[in-house]
């Protein structure tokens, strides 16, 4: 566990970072500071490994006060990985993620041999391991930064901004990684980031700061979503918030419709959309209604799936919105077709999330108004 009790930091050209901040970041959970510019989300994180030193307030890891413990041994045993992977670039992959096991004292053999069962934690090729950092992928890097803060294998990881040099694809393929990662090793992770999806699909628990080091709001991303605490919040959160807050509703009870399949060879479908099945009932596409065989020229892309034993109501309505018929495809957890799923279907299933909420006013929320609140 990691507490702040009235911590401060300021400069001495008079300017607050960070402003009488009391928050606690929970063991073996994902934290995320997020805010705009200047809000002192990466003072607050730098705090912790005493890159920046508080002027005011405590700071404790684990109970100990961090300012009673030498510096560079507190920063031993604290993971570290920021944006651009900070590698060095005239040492191998292999010896990059050896460095702090080789401080700590391990020998070369010892430090290299977990280097190497690491770059397979995080997905790097053993081939990978003689290559220098130039020789990688912008992602493939930041890899190297994840293993290499994993090494001496720390209670406490910080990430400062680590996917934000990265382009999209790349980036969510990261963030999957990280909780993958996670759910395996459960690490307590300080996490920051200037982008709110990001926060709000990382996150355990959220902390929102406004200009001038505040804490704004500090909450599990659902509550975060459903109830910001102030104007600045709400703004700061989106506009598309309803929609996004979908994610944190189970899709428990959602009615699963017929679904008509057909596979390459078959005969067009006579009336409607069908959808095209492999061998193994997974989906390839969607057809419309013709003359002729289906053949593999004529599938249109069917959008995303909902996987109807995991799914959220956020997953099950693009799966409806993103199709080409208006009925989103419903797959088991091997990807294999069960069947479909309405826009409409999700919209009652929310009404009846409210009403078990006791929310006032449920039975209204119907139709067009429910695709005002989401949309």
């Amino acid at each position: 566990m990691i507490e702040f009790r009235g911590v401060t930091k300021r400069f001495p050209d008079g300017t607050v970072a960070v402003d009488d901040l009391d928050l606690v970041v929970e063991s073996g959970r994902i934290t995320v500071f997020v805010g705009p510019s200047g809000c002192g989300k990466t003072t607050s994180l730098r705090m912790i490994n005493r890159m920046i030193e508080p002027t005011g307030g405590t700071i404790s890891v684990e109970g100990k006060d961090i300012m009673s413990r030498d510096a560079a041994e507190l920063r031993r045993g604290i993971g570290y990985v920021i944006q651009q992977a900070g590698l060095f670039p005239h040492r191998t992959i292999l010896d990059n993620i050896a460095t702090v096991p080789l401080l700590l004292g391990w020998n070369k053999k010892q430090a290299r041999e977990r280097a190497a069962e690491l770059m397979d934690t995080v997905g790097l090729a053993a081939e990978m391991a003689k290559r220098y950092p130039a020789q990688l992928s912008g992602g493939q890097q930041q890899r190297v930064g994840v293993a290499r803060a994993l090494a001496a294998d720390p209670p406490v990881l910080l990430m400062d901004e680590p996917f934000s040099a990265v382009d999209p694809i790349v980036r969510e393929t990261l963030q999957d990684e990280l909780l993958r990662l996670q759910g395996e090793l459960g690490k307590t992770i300080v996490f920051v980031t200037h982008d709110i999806d990001e926060a709000i699909k990382l996150g355990d628990k959220v902390a929102v700061f406004r200009t001038g080091g505040k804490l704004a709001q500090y909450d599990e991303p659902g509550v975060l979503l459903s109830r910001p605490a102030d104007d600045f919040v709400d703004s700061f959160v989106g506009r598309d918030r309803g929609y996004r807050g979908l994610g944190f509703l189970s899709s428990d009870g959602l009615p699963i419709g017929d679904l008509p399949v057909v596979a390459v060879g078959d005969r067009m479908p006579t009336d409607g959309w069908a959808v095209v099945v492999d061998g193994e009932r997974r989906p390839l596409g969607w057809v419309a209604r013709g003359t002729g065989t289906v053949s593999e020229d004529a599938l249109v892309p069917g959008g995303s799936l909902y996987d109807a034993g995991a799914g959220s109501l956020r997953a099950a309505l693009d799966a409806a919105l993103s199709s080409p018929s208006g009925r989103g495809v419903a797959v088991d957890g091997d990807g294999r077709v069960l069947g479909s799923i309405g826009a409409d279907d999700v919209l009652r299933g929310l009404a009846d999330s409210r009403e078990a909420d006791g929310v006032p006013g449920a039975d209204t929320v119907r139709g067009a108004d429910v695709t005002d609140r989401v949309g």
